[in-house]
């Protein structure tokens, strides 16, 4: 699939309070448990669930009151014992919330951003189960070339219409918590253009929160180079150890791509044919190609440069996810790709398999 909000956990993060006010209690119920058990009202700090109230449940119901918190509000209503595990997330505002737990799915209402956010959930469980079915009945070996094509189309479809329907929740909610976590979530899933645009209109309240901060600091560096703008040098070295800058590539052809990947990158791997393909096909046109490794071990790139027939420049400063020249395009996921003309302007970015060749048709007739 296109985006990867469709196999994303929505919200799982923490932010400032919608409502600064005291008072809030939250009703719960929970399904299949035992009277007697114990549910938690939790933070999520530094990567850990942290308990910070309980409650016994008693006819399947249990309760918390309290204030809302000044500094986080995202809270968690867990359940675990034994194999059996339930995690709700809720936002602590003013208000009587009402909370449902099951196996399968969560219920959250009664306050401004748990009413946004659970219309955002069914619409996203709703879409997400679309999708699935699709996706299942496009695995079916016994589908001609055309029924599977139907279906890849109608998968392209409803993805469509999954990132529309969250880009449309974020914008009417960016003046609350619910737009600005779903914001910070899915960024990644819209042109950073759009996302520019979204981040001007958070409330001055969550402009300091370092999930805020993070993906302004990301929009800039992929404004710096989008489509359109000059590419940004750097310098690497090559397996030989050798001192080499993109420059030294860039000017040499009509059309070079930089190739971000890794040689512990699985889809890497299974696109470089596609590559390797592109670079047959059109290297004699005047198509370069300079592969950035995020590797951080010597050995395992060079031996896969030579496994998966690489025979275009390398360079990689064994970095790993910190490669610097990965940062400066803001690459936060790999394999990703920049094609840049021979006076160096970024003309398009993560071109894969047939829209590589498709584009790199069209650019050498």
């Amino acid at each position: 699939m296109k985006k990867f909000m469709w196999m994303a956990v929505a919200g799982v993060l923490s932010f400032a309070a919608c409502q600064e006010k005291p008072g809030y209690r939250i009703s719960g119920t929970i399904e299949g448990v035992t009277d007697g058990d114990t549910v938690y009202l939790q933070d999520f700090v530094n990567g850990n669930l942290v308990k910070i109230d309980s409650a016994i449940v008693k006819d399947g119901s249990f309760e918390f009151t309290g204030n809302p918190d000044s500094v986080t509000v995202s809270r968690y209503v867990t359940y675990m014992k034994g194999n059996q595990q339930m995690t709700a997330m809720v936002f602590i505002e003013k208000g009587d919330i009402k909370l449902s737990m099951a196996s399968q799915a969560n219920m959250v209402s009664g306050t401004e951003c748990n009413d946004a956010y659970q219309q955002f959930m069914d619409k996203f469980i709703a879409m997400n189960k679309e999708i699935s079915t699709i996706y299942q009945q496009s695995q079916n070996d016994s589908l001609t070339d055309e029924q599977r094509l139907q279906l890849e189309n109608q998968l392209a479809e409803k993805d469509s219409l999954g990132t529309e329907m969250v880009f449309e929740t974020i914008s009417s909610n960016i003046g609350n918590l619910v737009g600005v976590q779903l914001l910070t979530s899915y960024a990644d899933a819209f042109d950073p253009v759009k996302v520019e645009g979204l981040l001007a209109k958070i409330p001055v309240a969550y402009s300091s929160n370092p999930d805020v901060v993070a993906l302004k600091n990301r929009v800039t560096t992929l404004s710096k180079t989008a489509v359109g703008q000059s590419f940004v040098d750097f310098t690497m070295n090559t397996p030989e150890g050798k001192s080499v800058k993109l420059s030294d590539f860039v000017g040499q052809n009509k059309y070079t791509l930089v190739d971000f990947w890794a040689s512990w990158c699985g889809p890497c791997r299974r696109e470089m044919p596609n590559v390797v393909e592109a670079y047959k096909a059109f290297s004699k046109k005047g198509f370069g190609i300079v592969g950035v490794s995020l590797d951080e071990s010597a050995e395992d790139w060079k031996k896969a440069i030579k496994d998966l027939n690489i025979t275009w420049p390398q360079m990689s400063d064994l970095k790993g996810w910190q490669s610097e020249g990965a940062a400066l395009y803001g690459v936060r996921a790999i394999p990703a790709t920049v094609l840049i003309d021979q006076q160096g302007n970024i003309v398009a970015r993560d071109l894969r398999g047939d829209q590589l060749m498709s584009k790199l048709g069209e650019l050498m007739k």
